[in-house]
């Protein structure tokens, strides 16, 4: 075999092989892209917050110019006045005011040396009021504070503020004073559907009526707030998840739809009646309205007694006159404090030393006297309401 045909019979016996080689190797695959979405994680508290969403029957909500929306608010006189800094003179703020039912002792916000705003209380003595004292205790957690109001017991306070313990915004607080300490406690957020992750203040609550008041700007265009009044309720109860979906206690938590809160719609038509008669009582003779709210006693959504004779328990009866008692001492106490107050406004140093002493001790004994009355009241409507079961 010559060399020529030896490299023709190699080549031809190579070429198979090659073209092999060529049918098995394959082209590389590109993988696919996975871009992996990571969805936001909402804050913890905010779902803890949501599941412990307060179960309360909101009565009706107004939408508000935010100049304005205490216009709104229909107090009681024995619960005192919320309003703002231009509506009363002599007091050195620039926000909100708490003014308590004699008259004599504000709450307000103001700025700080620093721009800072905190919330200040006043005394009145004669026709004057006193320097202006920092809250003790509010600043725990809180940044700002603002929107003050204090229930009748002198010891529970509700105020809006902005810090690490709001979820957004101002958020409502409370506390309570502590005598022994002579400080408030660390504030508490008072949680939904009060607040959100919008702005929630101006609590107040009308412990004569029943009726509470807040406001919020969620979902509602630059400069306007909506007002939510609702039922105060005696205690506080959260939505049972047995018996409520996930998402209607998420809507409940924003408030997405009020009507939701009304149930068969009897206490909010009891609520209404109540609301109406604090607007025609604004209207009635002072002697009139001081003569009801000595007798009144609210028993539950549907009755208000104004004597002991309407009562079906004998025991809550009793206790009942043991009420008008304490209201009359109270009434007393309260305008015996008033006159030394006036006095202490007249009087010389040594005058004043001693007027304060007795200023202080009526004081504390009025104190003493309040929350008296308000466990005489919770005792007698529980006896009362017992007679329904």
């Amino acid at each position: 075999m010559t060399i020529r045909q030896f490299a023709i019979l190699s080549l031809a016996f190579l070429l198979p092989l090659s073209l092999s080689a060529q049918k098995k190797k394959k082209r590389p695959v590109k993988k696919p892209v996975v871009v992996v979405v990571e969805e936001p994680q909402e804050d913890p508290r905010i779902t803890n917050m949501r599941e412990m969403t307060q179960q309360i029957v909101i009565i009706d909500s107004i939408v508000a110019d935010k100049s304005q929306f205490l216009s709104h608010y229909v107090l009681s006189s024995e619960t005192g006045k919320v309003m703002t800094a231009s509506q009363i003179s002599g007091i050195e703020a620039d926000g909100y005011v708490y003014l308590n039912e004699m008259g004599n002792k504000a709450y307000f916000g103001k700025a700080d040396q620093n721009g800072v705003r905190q919330i200040y209380t006043s005394d009145k003595l004669g026709d004057r009021w006193g320097e202006p004292i920092l809250m003790n205790g509010l600043s725990e957690g809180i940044d700002e504070a603002d929107y003050p109001f204090m229930m009748n017991d002198g010891i529970t306070f509700y105020f809006a503020a902005q810090g690490e313990e709001s979820i957004g915004g101002y958020d409502i607080f409370f506390t309570r004073y502590d005598s022994r300490s002579g400080s408030f406690l660390k504030p508490e957020n008072i949680g939904m559907p009060f607040n959100s992750e919008a702005n929630d203040y101006m609590y107040a609550a009308d412990e004569q009526s029943g009726i509470g008041y807040f406001v919020s700007d969620r979902r509602q265009p630059k400069d306007t707030v909506c007002v939510y009044i609702f039922i105060l309720p005696e205690t506080r109860r959260s939505y049972d998840p047995t018996k409520f979906t996930e998402q209607q206690i998420h809507d409940f938590a924003d408030i997405t739809r009020i009507a939701d809160t009304w149930g068969n719609g009897s206490e909010r038509r009891a609520a209404l009646e109540r609301l109406k008669a604090v607007f025609t009582n604004a209207s009635r003779p002072t002697t009139d309205k001081a003569t009801e709210a000595n007798t009144a006693i609210v028993i539950n959504d549907r009755l208000t007694y104004t004597s002991a004779k309407d009562f079906r328990s004998p025991t809550a009866a009793n206790r009942y006159r043991e009420l008008l008692k304490a209201r009359e001492r109270l009434s007393h106490l309260e305008a015996e404090l008033q006159k030394t107050r006036d006095r202490y406004a007249q009087a010389d140093e040594n005058g004043r030393k001693l007027l304060s002493e007795i200023i202080l001790h009526n004081e504390e004994q009025s104190l003493i006297l309040r929350n008296n009355i308000h466990t005489l009241e919770k005792q007698i409507r529980n006896e009362e309401n017992n007679n329904f079961k």
